[in-house]
């Protein structure tokens, strides 16, 4: 039995095929993303949106890319925020209102951070004033997003500032009580939010390992979670490499080997078949076919003619030999083939046969009944044409 190389090659293209399909299906489509190459890394829970399989993220930790390259959380109830931050260890992710003005966005009355996934480390409760351009409080904070070229907004933390003396002065006027997720400062722009994120227990072994996928609700849990113990082991990156590092190589050797295999197979199999010929032969030895010219009295016996002084000849086209191409000349000793009778030189035609029996000219060979013996041969020499 004979085998080739190429019948191999598809059972090699399939195992090509899963083993990466295979791999990328933990190595590649759920691989932690960014936005930007300075932006947050984004693996599980959370996930760019329409950019990796739902099984890469947990529900309700959808994330996009704006057009500026910025990370952006989408939360129910107060809309987009920048993300600036994930510590996947502590479950923290630190955001920010696109227009550096939080308070703004506070004071809508359907404001608020708290969700079913998310909610804020801190709340520190502030009164907004409205004052006078001119007036300062050492124990209020200026909100210079909110103000004008005729007021400002001070924020005072309850019981402090303004509200120490009792009273309000007659140029500030109080306008709104707010719970603030980060402390308000003189600075500008407010500094991040930080929000902690929620998911069942056995997600968050995760922690900031990555790799996790979504096991849907059915499972209510997690896949490829790190296993429980105290070390943290390899960095998953490094586990890739490892996977990578030596599967490439041990398949590149199975190939390897498929290859020597089919080669010593394909010698088998041609070594297998000249065998079988080799014995065919001897079984079955073919004839042998062994092609000569005539001997010295068969050529003898064709008929020979001296040229006359007119040199005519039967045939008119028989004035030249067709051996030596030399035109006849009177008393030219000429042989003529049995048969088709067609003449020669007879020094010419004498060479020929003794390496071919047949005729220079129709390749014909002479019957054995038009040749003649030798004596009527010598007899036949003697006459000439005229």
């Amino acid at each position: 039995m004979e085998a080739s190389l190429p019948c191999f090659l598809p059972i090699i293209s399939i195992s090509f095929f899963f083993f990466f399909t295979n791999t990328a299906s933990s190595l590649t489509f759920c691989l932690p993303q960014s936005c930007a190459e300075t932006g947050p890394v984004i693996q599980f829970p959370f996930r760019i949106k329409n950019s990796k399989p739902a099984r890469c993220g947990y529900p309700g930790y959808d994330l996009y890319c704006n057009n500026k390259n910025q990370t952006i959380l989408t939360l129910p109830h107060s809309g987009p925020f920048v993300v600036n931050g994930i510590d996947y260890f502590n479950q923290l992710i630190y955001i920010n209102d696109p227009g550096s003005c939080l308070p703004r966005r506070i004071l809508n009355n359907n404001f608020t951070l708290s969700g079913p996934r998310f909610r804020p480390v801190f709340s520190i409760n502030y009164t907004l004033y409205n004052c006078s351009a001119d007036y300062i409080s050492p124990g209020s904070v200026p909100v210079f997003c909110l103000r004008s070229a005729n007021f400002k907004v001070l924020a005072v933390k309850w019981g402090g500032g303004l509200e120490k003396n009792g009273s309000v002065p007659a140029v500030c006027r109080n306008f709104s009580t707010i719970k603030s997720p980060v402390e308000l400062t003189a600075v500008n722009p407010i500094g991040d939010t930080t929000l902690e994120w929620f998911m069942p227990a056995v997600c968050l072994r995760c922690g900031d390992a990555g790799g996790c996928e979504y096991a849907g609700e059915s499972a209510n849990g997690c896949l490829n979670l790190p296993p429980r113990s105290d070390s943290r082991g390899l960095p998953r990156s490094a586990k890739y490499g490892i996977i990578i590092g030596v599967g490439i190589p041990g398949l590149v050797c199975l190939i390897g080997l498929v290859c020597f295999a089919c080669g010593k197979i394909r010698m088998y199999g041609q070594r297998h078949r000249l065998e079988a010929q080799l014995s065919n032969l001897t079984s079955n030895p073919l004839p042998m076919v062994i092609v000569t010219g005539l001997d010295g009295p068969t050529i003898e016996s064709y008929h020979k003619t001296v040229l006359g002084e007119s040199r005519r000849l039967p045939n008119p086209n028989d004035g030249t030999c067709p051996i030596c191409l030399a035109e006849y000349q009177p008393k030219e000793t000429l042989r003529t083939i049995p048969d088709c009778n067609h003449y020669f030189h007879a020094n010419c035609i004498d060479e020929w046969l003794r390496i071919n029996a047949t005729c220079p000219l129709c390749r014909n060979t002479p019957s054995e009944s038009s040749v003649v013996t030798p004596s009527s041969s010598m007899s036949s020499s003697s006459s000439s044409a005229s």
